[in-house]
């Protein structure tokens, strides 16, 4: 594997040493450093050294959930994106209560590694992260107020047409939280509607511009609606299409702001 001070490239990490490792490394080590952590107590010394792009955990290991949930526990790697590679359905669909924020069969993983990486490797060089910072710290855009207010009001059609207005007309990266917002809400109209398959790819398409935000933006909560979307997403994957009409409603949360009670 890689030496990461040897090179400038972003870090994928790997827990333990999948079979697919050595694939992986010749699909994509042109662009990213890969490296294999194989013990728990150097794991995130690993994440903050290498400020790595990506976590890739290994399902196939018995203890995978404790890789999924500890980087999420420190405000110094909870932003890094987890994937979970597994064949264990039932994995897959508890992840993102575990800590993942996507999860593949390995089938799937092989095959969709470009969109993978590309989607959700977290790459963002210095400059552009201290832009978003100091624009979160800027106030909610009175567009997004009201995309937040349809949102709440369950009004998720209007709330798209109004973030993507705002989405459109902002250049920074700030414009991954109007995103963010708009999909999730998107992903929420799809179950009213009955949707099954467009409310999980919705949900699973936000989960790109939810990781690269911090806790809080703008007065919004992304720590909550993360926590609430994907709690939605998994048990839209736990119950599958076939059970969809068990889907509990009560799980659809509203947009929370930092200051509310």
């Amino acid at each position: 594997m890689a030496d990461q001070s040897a090179s400038d490239k972003p870090t994928i990490i790997i827990t333990h040493q999948p079979e697919w490792a050595d694939w992986l490394t010749e699909h994509v080590g042109a662009a990213f450093d890969i490296q294999c952590v194989k013990q728990p107590g150097t794991y995130m010394a690993t994440l903050i050294d290498s400020a790595a792009a990506l976590v890739l955990v290994d399902g196939a290991a018995d203890d995978w959930s404790q890789w999924t949930t500890i980087p999420k526990t420190s405000n110094a790697t909870r932003r890094i994106p987890i994937a979970l590679i597994s064949d264990d359905a039932e994995a897959r669909a508890s992840s993102a209560l575990k800590g993942a924020d996507i999860a593949f069969a390995v089938a799937e993983f092989r095959q969709q590694i470009d969109h993978i990486v590309s989607d959700y490797a977290r790459v963002m060089d210095v400059a552009t992260q201290e832009q978003l910072d100091c624009e979160c710290r800027e106030p909610l855009p009175e567009l997004a107020r009201q995309g937040v207010a349809r949102f709440n009001a369950g009004e998720y059609y209007k709330q798209h047409d109004l973030f993507e207005e705002l989405w459109m007309q902002t250049s920074g990266p700030i414009r991954d939280l109007y995103r963010a917002i708009l999909q999730v809400g998107i992903g929420y109209y799809q179950i009213e509607r009955g949707n099954y398959r467009g409310a999980l790819k919705m949900l699973q398409r936000s989960v790109q511009w939810l990781v690269l935000l911090p806790d809080q933006c703008q007065g919004i909560d992304v720590a909550r609606l993360k926590r609430d979307s994907f709690a939605v997403r998994a048990e839209l994957e736990c119950l599958g299409e076939a059970r969809f009409a068990d889907f509990d409603h009560a799980l659809i949360q509203k947009v929370h702001f930092v200051d509310e009670d």
